[in-house]
């Protein structure tokens, strides 16, 4: 979906309690975006229709929508479906999402209860919250997991993605990771290359990664990491440009072996390098350095 420079731009921002949505309407705020923090869904035409009024000359506009309002959650639905109707406008909703660990950790660091357990355990709101969000996160055009990922990291994200939002920049974000640790959330294509020779059982190889040239060679020697490069190519040729006319800012493709540190590593830094003179591409090595710490 084409963006015309004259719509406005609207960000709704939802997702967990403690995901880190005060960060995310901080950056917003950071990128000259016009923003309300816990705006109740019931209240969203009538803010639609003083965003309408050419008068007030607002065009980027970002909106935080979440639980604090659940009296008024109900009619959120139905706004959504009438900001479809819009032609003038152009919105996506950001879902910021992390792990129930990680959550738990952060009510337990800031010593607030959760609001949908205010008399119970912080694990209890986590999940009634995540069941009754379910719904909203499948229609939501962005997810960012900030399971990992530091209030500066997390900043960065979002001003890299909206920063040039009325352009409509479509970028590819290759991320490694190892499923011991866990599959990244915020992923939207997800390979598994744990079916190719390891580096790690090469002894002298076991404490390099991805990014050394002997590991990458290793990795690149065999047959059946040709051919899987050769058919995983035809296929992202085929589904970006698609991706990209459908109006999506950015897709995260998740490239996954044991450790995520050697062949994953290596295949993401070929795939970014490869498609980077189509796309703007970035990489992110999640879990390269985790065995360190083991």
């Amino acid at each position: 979906m084409q963006v015309d420079a004259n719509d406005t731009q609207l960000v709704i921002i939802t997702g967990m309690s403690g995901a880190g949505k005060t960060v995310a309407v901080q950056s917003f705020e950071d990128l000259g975006f016009f923003c309300v923090d816990n705006l109740p869904p019931a209240l969203l035409p009538k803010f639609l229709e003083l965003m309408k009024d050419s008068s007030n000359n607002i065009q980027n506009v970002a909106l935080v929508m979440d639980l604090r309002g659940r009296e008024f959650f109900d009619a959120l639905f139905d706004s959504l479906d009438r900001l479809g109707k819009e032609e003038w406008l152009h919105e996506q909703i950001l879902f910021l999402d992390a792990e129930d660990q990680a959550l738990v950790s952060r009510y337990k660091e800031t010593r607030r209860s959760h609001p949908l357990a205010k008399e119970g355990l912080p694990l209890e709101g986590i999940r009634r919250e995540r069941k009754m969000l379910d719904e909203l996160k499948g229609r939501s055009q962005s997810i960012i997991d900030t399971t990992s990922l530091k209030p500066k990291e997390l900043r960065e994200r979002i001003i890299e993605n909206y920063r040039q939002q009325e352009q409509q920049v479509f970028s590819v974000q290759l991320v490694s990771f190892g499923f011991k640790y866990g599959v990244p959330i915020d992923a939207d294509l997800m390979f598994d290359v744990r079916f190719l020779p390891n580096p790690h059982y090469v002894e002298h190889m076991r404490p390099l990664t991805g990014l050394n040239t002997e590991v990458s060679s290793y990795v690149f020697k065999w047959t059946d990491t040709q051919k899987f490069l050769e058919k995983l190519k035809d296929l992202l040729h085929f589904m970006l440009p698609q991706y990209k006319r459908e109006g999506k800012s950015q897709l995260v493709i998740a490239i996954g072996c044991t450790g995520g540190q050697h062949r994953s590593v290596a295949l993401a830094e070929h795939l970014s390098e490869y498609f980077s003179s189509d796309f703007v591409t970035h990489v992110t090595h999640r879990d390269i350095d985790k065995r360190k710490g083991l």
